[in-house]
């Protein structure tokens, strides 16, 4: 069975910085195309960041753009989220999302394009 386990989250102030992780399982991971999404509470899912098979090229939402940096790790099937200067509005339950196929940099945007999912890790950005 495919698992997505999302870790690293917490309580953290403005300003500050945060790493999350997600170590997949039951799947060949190098060929999954992988994202973070977060969802606010009462609000949708919102997309984050985008990564593909071999990590050459990311993506993220304008909001966290020179903020957040994804990345991967093939070898130990791990997805990071490195979170700097985080803000208030960046409180949310992140999610770790996964595809078995190529993704394209718009696609990747949606919700629709992933269809397995992590149980989240809350991270909250108090003042």
């Amino acid at each position: 069975q495919v698992r997505l386990v999302e870790s690293g989250g917490g309580l953290v102030e403005v300003g500050g910085s945060l790493s999350l992780s997600c170590v997949a399982s039951g799947l060949t991971f190098s060929l999954w195309s992988m994202a973070w999404f977060r969802q606010a509470p009462g609000k949708g899912r919102e997309y984050v960041g985008a990564i593909t098979q071999n990590g050459g090229t990311t993506s993220y939402a304008d909001s966290v753009k020179g903020r957040f940096m994804i990345s991967r790790g093939n070898a130990k099937n791990t997805l990071s989220l490195q979170m700097t200067n985080l803000k208030s509005d960046d409180t949310a339950v992140y999610y770790c999302a996964a595809r078995s196929s190529y993704i394209d940099v718009l696609l990747a945007r949606t919700t629709s394009a992933y269809n397995y999912w992590g149980q989240g890790t809350q991270v909250t950005v108090t003042s």
